[in-house]
């Protein structure tokens, strides 16, 4: 058998395979200490997180861990021994001292016999609750600058958020009731469904792994699926579609995700952390690699050759980079990265994390020139790393110095913004949403540039995701939605389905 059917042979595909056979050992017969002691050792990741994120040594680490089990053990039983009189219970964030509060003075040196710190105060636990609960029944009148509320025991009190400048809009949420108080912040809630390199998505029953996030969406490998395929998030929400797929020849796909999922310029480290994206700068023969894929996590090692040739049993793929880095199935379409700067797109390889192996990737900046593509990168929080256009791609339209100003401009509120490209979109307003408290007449225009094709979305939260309930999807860059809407909260999403510039939108209730 000669050389070429020998690699045909042994290279396999990092997509999802058959499931394998786990044998899980018998184990030793231990005594109650070493159980405990067993019980409470954290994770290795678990500790290397809580010392890179809270500044603690390794033992400092796990001596937190241990008397915090130890203080929620206590917090339960006191709960259930003061019974109706219980107001919560708090870690002191100075010494770590275990604080209950209660309203029955007469509880407090039962409190100290458990080894607590006693709270005297107004209002119980449950008070507290009914009290909250309140505000959630009337959360549909609260508005978009109110990002939440929340018990805070430590105050025995009720929190209502309010961004700048809506206090007053929060105190009047909030009515009179005794224990609610209005704290400023600068927070603005979203879903958090972001793309990340590394993470995983599905492809029907298939899994792969995102490699990098592009404006629009990722990349990943072309043999993970084909143009018009649905993909599905870590979470197994709805995440996007292929626009682009080549395999054999080239093992490369680009998805777009929809208006719910935000390309993050980071790697999963998978050790609790992310690796940040900030170029995409080739790195040399003989450099080190590190790889991230949803199976195996990260491995690294180092560049052996590049322009390799595989063979697949599919077809051959030319172009690709050879490591020494171990892969297996579901770790197709991963993230390879020489420090920060983004390297390609796990393709396929032989061998496994077991015993070693040998993995071939596609080269990122090949997939970013030939798709017209641009890597979110830390440089520009999502914009930068762009590779320059194929020789044969047109130039984009030049935006227009103002907005243009159409019928939508005399609206009742009217947003302007830009969409920079062929598949980017915005979220109107502002990124966030708007709520109707009340069946209403919804109008929306949008007036986009000359030669452009800009599309017009209604999105409605369900309980999960803004789900898409009206759309203006006409040639032009001119669209109007009309709908009568019921209660609820909703937003809308400029799309360009070609072309790119500056729009405006106006939007009406009535």
């Amino acid at each position: 058998m000669d050389r070429r059917r020998i690699l045909a042979a042994s290279v396999v595909f990092a997509t999802l395979g058959a499931a394998a056979a786990i044998t899980v050992p018998a184990l030793a017969t231990t005594g109650e200490d070493e159980r405990t002691t067993a019980a409470n050792k954290a994770e290795p990741e678990l500790l290397a997180a809580l010392q890179r994120d809270l500044s603690l040594s390794s033992d400092q680490a796990q001596r937190r861990l241990d008397s915090e089990r130890t203080a929620t053990r206590t917090l339960a039983e006191l709960r259930q021994d003061v019974s109706a009189a219980y107001a919560g219970g708090w870690l002191n964030k100075d010494s770590g001292q275990l604080m209950v509060a209660v309203t029955d003075s007469a509880l407090a040196d039962e409190v100290r016999a458990a080894g607590a710190e006693p709270k005297v105060v107004e209002r119980s636990a449950t008070e507290l609750d009914s009290l909250k609960q309140s505000l959630d029944r009337r959360a549909a009148v609260a508005s978009p600058e109110l990002p939440g509320w929340y018990i805070d025991v430590a105050t025995n009190s009720v929190v209502v958020l309010a961004n700048d400048g809506a206090e007053a809009a929060a105190r009047e949420f909030a009515g009179d009731a005794p224990g609610v108080r209005v704290v400023s912040t600068d927070e603005a809630p979203v879903p958090l469904f972001d793309v990340r390199g590394g993470d995983p998505f599905f492809i029907g029953n298939g899994r792969c792994s995102v490699g990098f996030s592009v404006e629009g969406g990722f990349v990943t490998a072309g043999h993970c699926g084909q143009v018009g395929d649905d993909t599905t998030g870590f979470n197994q929400e709805a995440q996007g579609t292929f626009s682009a797929s080549s395999f054999p020849g080239d093992d490369f796909g680009v998805v777009r995700v929809n208006g719910d999922w935000t390309p993050r310029p980071v790697v999963n480290d998978f050790n609790g952390g992310e690796v940040v994206v900030a170029g995409s700068e080739e790195a040399p023969v003989g450099a080190s690699i590190c790889r991230s894929g949803s199976t195996t996590g990260t491995r690294c090692g180092v560049i052996q050759a590049k322009n390799a040739t595989v063979n697949y049993p599919e077809g051959t793929v030319t172009g690709l980079t050879r490591t020494n880095v171990c892969a297996e199935p579901g770790d197709s379409g991963g993230s390879w990265m020489s420090g920060d700067q983004a390297q390609g797109v796990t393709s396929g390889g032989s061998g496994n994390c077991t015993v070693g192996g040998t993995t071939f990737f596609q080269p990122l900046n090949e997939i970013l020139q030939r798709n017209g593509l641009t890597l979110v990168t830390s440089a520009n929080g999502g914009g930068g790393g762009e590779a320059p256009p194929p020789a044969t791609e047109a130039p984009e339209p030049e935006e227009p110095a103002e907005p243009p100003a159409g019928q939508c401009a005399d609206m009742e509120n009217v947003m302007t913004g830009s969409l920079n490209r062929t598949g980017s979109r915005a979220v109107q307003p502002n990124g966030r949403f708007f709520r109707l408290t009340g069946t209403a007449r919804l109008t929306a225009c949008l007036d986009g540039p000359a030669g452009a094709d800009f599309d017009l979305y209604l999105q409605r939260w369900n309980g999960r995701s803004f789900q898409t309930v009206a759309r203006a999807t006409g040639p032009g860059s001119d669209e109007q939605i009309v709908v009568n809407a019921p209660a609820g909260a909703y937003r809308y999403r400029v799309e360009s389905d070609s072309g790119s510039g500056a729009y405006t939108l106006g939007i009406s209730t009535s």
